[in-house]
């Protein structure tokens, strides 16, 4: 099919590769944090740690920076900056991708899922 202009129409988006660069649906990801993540996360300004630190604020920032929470040798060490570039292979094999990491997720295999969580994180934790 192709539209006015004469470019074909189809799926937005597609598979993308590995980097998160699909775009993903909020509100999906929402359900996927829900049911993945917030057993050890938040996502709130000023929100709890829970085994896992808070969430708010991390992208953009350097691994191992939560405030008032005990990251791993691993975490604090490894210079990765949170963006959706890295975070994608992490959420895919978080110990594969930062071999000490203290995360005990085996991680979330479908792109789709990565990039609709991607998508939630980004409009929940990003610090005005």
């Amino acid at each position: 099919m192709a539209d006015e202009g004469g470019k074909k129409k189809g799926k937005k988006g597609g598979k993308g590769k590995k980097g998160g660069k699909g775009k993903g649906n909020e509100k999906k990801g929402a359900k996927v944090f829900k049911t993945k993540c917030s057993q050890c996360h938040t996502v709130e300004a000023g929100g709890a740690h829970k085994q896992g630190p808070n969430l708010y604020g991390f992208f953009g920032r350097q691994s191992g920076q939560a405030e008032g929470y005990s990251f791993s040798t691993a975490n604090k060490k490894s210079g990765v900056m949170w963006s959706e570039e890295t975070l994608s292979p992490y959420l895919e094999n978080p110990k594969k991708y930062m071999k000490g990491t203290k995360m005990v997720f085996a991680g979330i295999k479908k792109e789709k899922e990565r990039n609709d969580l991607i998508a939630y994180l980004k409009a929940s934790c990003v610090s005005a």
